[in-house]
């Protein structure tokens, strides 16, 4: 199975200057777990509510706290013909839960380790007990 089969097609897109609660509003409203943060260089980043609960947990304003501040410029960017074994590699080789799809110069999805799991996992059975 291939990244382009797993993928959420839904890119959530903010800049660099949201605050974090201005990113977890959008992120919650789209029911997605990262945010392609686009600076005004054309450069991508990637903002996770991992990076929004660690900034909470430290006790910083989420109000006063920008998305710039706490994105991930250092990203690993997938292609949708990638294989979910290529996917789940590089997540583990660098610690992260997501990835950014590109294709044609552009996001074009998201996959994350619940897109992978999902596909890998056999479908739920109702599985009736004898005793």
């Amino acid at each position: 199975m291939l990244v382009r089969d797993a993928m959420s097609t839904v890119v959530l897109t903010i800049g660099p200057a949201h605050t974090l609660r201005q990113a977890a509003r959008l992120m919650a409203a789209r029911r997605v777990g990262a945010a392609v943060v686009l600076d005004s260089d054309a450069s991508l980043g990637i903002l996770t509510e991992r990076d929004i609960l660690n900034s909470v947990g430290l006790g910083q304003d989420p109000d006063l706290e920008t998305a710039g501040a706490h994105t991930t410029t250092d990203v690993v960017f997938a292609a949708p013909s990638w294989t979910l074994d290529e996917a789940a590699g590089a997540m583990a080789h660098g610690g992260f839960r997501h990835l950014i799809v590109m294709d044609d110069g552009g996001p074009v999805g998201v996959v994350s380790v619940r897109d992978i799991i999902r596909c890998w996992a056999p479908a739920r059975r109702h599985v009736t007990t004898v005793a």
